[in-house]
């Protein structure tokens, strides 16, 4: 094990950066050249991995290489892993979407100026006279309009419409009820209302098909500021999704689809609407398989990663996979608003397989040198896969943003337990709510950095804003175990705290930084993990000793204990070798 541990490791990042116009290649070419190595005469796998990557650039240098931005593809910068087949978004409209696209006191009404630019901007891409700048999106238009029209309906006076706004709209709506599809007219007037003068396009319009149809009812409902039924929202998802993106198909206006989602956002959606956003393709690819494990934690990270801070919780389930505690994986490779580091990228830099199904996770589960499991979204549910375009139209988070964080792909024989991050105070409750819906026997919701899972050793800071901290958790513990799953009369031991890490013997410390960069964050965890003390070494024992504690977990009764198991984890080489026996092992499942 000592291999492991020393000076020269047996896995190493080793980045070759040349700055040659031959070397900016495709993603293809640019993937890690592997090679493998046994030591010791236990098998002890030791891995190198050689990357080819470009160095970061500035703009100068990539005018004097007569280079495109979009040409240059770095799989070690986060950013780069979007698909090039989405098409952009406009940047004008998209920066005014951010404003008006959120909620009844997050809005910030646009100024005159904005609002005449955002919408010439529109008109001018109806027309097709757009030159310099993307054509505004079918989505675009959708989430726009539908977001005025929320705020003209159900807003309170200081988010709704500024008077420059209006002066604005005042202007360009007898333009754009001649260049614009009825379907957006309708969103922009749904009762013909709105922008004065009685039009008749939106109080009779009904869509195209039988499920448009649903989908049109249920947002007359939505742009009032109303809310809707679990089974109203589930049939309208069930019908809408797939999205059909190669265009074999006829499918539903992304205008209708886009202004549904992000006005359920902004009308803060009820429990009963989350719900259905959780549950709607639970059954897409059938039951979900059950691993034989006796305790099975699924974590929550957002899907839209970290752009700032070093994301732990890859290592953490290494960790924790040492001693018992498996540990359940999910997201997407890259995913909007953010566009930020993922598990998926690192384990596809590191050489892992990506493309694993829920029954190929099962096995690794149950793999006693392994333990752990990601899945990706696209494998275990292709529909809410298909809205990865679209979200990153709409610019805002959707519902299934916070309910893609309660999922179980797989399911456990023993204990189980979901983990989730957040940021905005208000949706703590909502989360805790999904997981006793799942059944689960504990449930913890932490404000991570950045809204993701992982707690800081740094100090809060004065200036901290308002609202909940950094370090807060809140959650649940079943304490009679056989009951949880009747759903009624569950006994439950619920808690929140703010975790002060210096509490429990450590020195505060700056949160590592790894800004957008892949193979930073693997830098960063893989040096942990061969036992190097730091900032990013106590924040991965943190973090498993913490969630360990709070989830009731077996031998983790005493907090120390759990920090001490998760050190023991990490200095013996064990919590490394099971990451790496993770990487060799996902290319060998059939």
């Amino acid at each position: 094990m000592n291999t492991l541990l020393n000076p020269e490791p047996s896995f190493s990042l080793i980045p070759s950066i040349r700055i040659t116009k031959t070397h900016y290649l495709t993603h293809r070419r640019l993937q890690a050249s592997r090679q493998f190595s046994s030591t010791d005469g236990n098998r002890l796998i030791g891995r190198r991995i050689r990357l080819t990557v470009k160095a970061d650039l500035d703009s100068a240098l990539i005018d004097q290489l007569g280079l495109k931005e979009s040409d240059i593809i770095n799989p070690a910068i986060s950013s780069s892993y979007r698909s090039s087949k989405l098409p952009k978004p406009n940047q004008t409209l998209l920066e005014a979407q951010a404003k008006v696209c959120t909620g009844p006191t997050q809005t910030r009404p646009l100024r005159e100026d904005e609002a005449f630019k955002v919408l010439d901007t529109i008109l001018r891409s109806a027309k097709g006279d757009l030159k310099d700048e993307e054509e505004v999106s079918k989505a675009q238009l959708g989430a726009f309009f539908s977001a005025m029209t929320i705020r003209a309906n159900a807003f309170p006076e200081a988010t709704q419409w500024s008077e420059g706004e209006r002066r604005a709209m005042n202007t360009f709506w007898p333009l754009l009820m001649r260049a614009l599809p009825p379907d957006v007219i309708f969103i922009a007037d749904p009762e013909g209302s709105i922008m004065g003068g009685g039009g008749s396009i939106g109080p009779h319009y009904s869509g195209n098909d039988p499920r448009e149809m649903r989908l049109v009812g249920a947002l007359r409902e939505v742009l009032a500021g109303g809310h809707l039924g679990y089974e109203e929202v589930q049939g309208v998802l069930r019908d809408v999704l797939p999205l059909q993106v190669d265009n074999k198909a006829p499918g539903v206006s992304e205008s209708l689809l886009s202004a549904f989602l992000i006005g359920q956002r902004m009308n803060r959606e009820t429990d009963r609407e989350l719900k259905a956003y959780c549950l709607a393709f639970d059954d897409e690819l059938g039951p979900p398989p059950v691993a034989d494990v006796k305790s099975l934690t699924h974590y929550g990270e957002p899907y839209d990663g970290n752009t700032r801070f070093f994301r732990s919780t890859l290592f953490v389930a290494a960790v924790r996979s040492c001693y018992g505690e498996s540990c359940l994986l999910h997201g997407a490779e890259w995913m909007p608003p953010k566009g930020g580091v993922t598990e998926e990228q690192m384990l596809k830099f590191m050489g892992a397989s990506t493309n694993l199904s829920v029954l190929q996770a099962k096995e690794l589960l149950e793999d006693e040198e392994i333990g752990f499991a990601y899945v990706s979204l696209r494998e275990a549910r292709p529909s809410l896969y298909s809205l990865i375009g679209l979200r990153e139209h709409i610019k805002k988070r959707p519902p299934v943003a916070t309910s893609e964080k309660v999922q179980q792909f797989v399911r456990a024989q023993g204990r189980e337990a979901i983990v989730a991050g957040f940021y905005h105070e208000g949706y703590e409750e909502p989360l805790l709510m999904l997981m006793k819906r799942r059944g689960v026997h504990s449930g913890l919701v932490v404000k991570g950095e950045e809204g993701a899972l992982s707690m800081t050793t740094r100090l809060r800071s004065v200036n901290a804003s308002k609202g909940l901290p950094v370090n807060y958790c809140s959650g649940f513990r079943s304490l009679n175990v056989e009951s949880t799953f009747e759903g009624d009369g569950v006994s439950r031991q619920s808690f929140n705290l703010e975790v002060n890490a210096s509490n429990y013997g450590f020195e505060p410390t700056n949160t590592p930084r790894a800004d957008r960069s892949v193979s930073k964050n693997i830098e960063l965890g893989l040096a942990a993990l061969r036992g190097e003390k730091g900032p990013t070494y106590d924040r991965i024992v943190l973090n498993a000793g913490m969630v360990d504690h709070l989830l009731g977990c077996d031998g983790a009764e005493d907090v120390s204990v759990a920090m001490d198991r998760a050190r023991e984890a990490i200095d013996s080489g064990k919590a490394l070798k099971r990451l790496l026996n993770y990487i060799k092992i996902s290319h060998k499942l059939k």
